[in-house]
């Protein structure tokens, strides 16, 4: 009888464990340096909803101009109020970093950047194409980090270009799509690049809330 109630008691905390932890999962899954976005210069209520990074410039260079909408899970309705944290590497291919950096900007480097939707969901950044890295093949790329309203921070697709060369037709093949495909087509506007990102939250995304 004593072994019966062991049995049972022990059931029953198993059962209580795995409630819990399934509670407790992670929107997105893990996500190193997702937290890099709490570093932002401003409260998040007070980002502006178009941002031109640290490396933007006309000085003898096009800077690329990318903008978009960001949707809540239903793909229709704009999603205000949504942070979005990138960064990337520069001209060179590397994340280069300020002599006085803290926190993550020693390994995101100088070139990032905080904005959040306006009322209907607008986003817009401006800085320089990066380059991939160095002695590597895989193709240039801005990573980015979203945190919308009442859930913890999540990565999305990292946004990579459609002509370059190292996007193969096996890597394209192998994008998970979190949040809607982040393939830009650039147009040449004359003076700079344009490029546009519409952002789908919750798409493709683990862990994800259905009453979102």
């Amino acid at each position: 009888m004593k072994n019966q109630w062991v049995f049972l008691l022990m059931v029953a905390m198993l059962t209580v464990t795995l409630h819990t932890f399934g509670q407790n999962k992670k929107v997105g899954g893990p996500c190193e340096g997702c937290e890099a976005i709490y570093e932002s210069p401003a409260p998040f209520d007070k980002l502006e909803t178009v941002v031109k990074l640290p490396d933007a410039t006309w000085d003898g260079k096009k800077p690329l101009g990318i903008n978009g909408v960001v949707y809540k899970a239903d793909r229709k309705t704009p999603a205000p109020g949504v942070v979005i944290y990138i960064y990337h590497t520069d001209e060179t291919g590397h994340y280069t970093a300020k002599a006085d950096a803290k926190g993550w900007e020693k390994r995101h480097g100088s070139i990032r950047g905080w904005m959040r939707t306006n009322e209907k969901g607008e986003y817009k950044f401006v800085t320089l194409r990066p380059a991939s890295y160095p002695g590597r093949t895989d193709p240039a790329h801005i990573h980015v980090t979203v945190k919308e309203p009442g859930l913890p921070e999540y990565y999305i697709d990292e946004y990579l270009f459609d002509d370059d060369p190292l996007l193969t037709a096996d890597k394209r093949q192998k994008l998970e799509n979190r949040g809607g495909s982040g393939i830009l087509k650039l147009i040449d506007a004359g003076n700079m690049y344009k490029a546009e990102r519409h952002i789908y939250l919750g798409q493709n995304i683990p862990n994800y809330p259905a009453n979102q």
